[in-house]
């Protein structure tokens, strides 16, 4: 089995309509970090069953961002995981939920 390299992370930060504002919060702070927040998506997009923004990070930013989400997620559903090439792997193998894990629409990703 060959070693993977993680080029980095996702942190996918879900809502629904009652708890944007709560993401908006998250996202607030997040932007303290050195992270590449994404767009919001109101709607389900590729394989997150639900509205849901992205962070990217670096490695060396992982020990600070995920303690940070895990104490202040605001009660939402945060998934991160790796960026290796594998977009199946790292979403549903590799993955590390916060709160609820969520069924991921497993079809559109994938293998690496």
């Amino acid at each position: 089995m060959s070693q993977r390299e993680i080029k980095g992370y996702h942190a996918h930060i879900y809502y629904d309509p009652a708890s944007r504002e709560a993401a908006a919060r998250v996202r607030a702070g997040l932007a303290n970090f050195n992270v590449q927040i994404g767009s919001w998506h109101d709607e389900p997009v590729g394989p997150h069953p639900k509205s849901m923004y992205q962070a990217l990070f670096a490695n060396d930013e992982f020990a600070r961002v995920v303690p940070w989400l895990m104490l202040n997620r605001q009660g939402l559903t945060v998934l991160v995981h790796p960026s290796t090439g594998d977009s199946y792997g790292d979403h549903l193998e590799r993955s590390l939920w916060l709160g609820e894990v969520l069924k991921l629409r497993e079809e559109v990703l994938r293998r690496g």
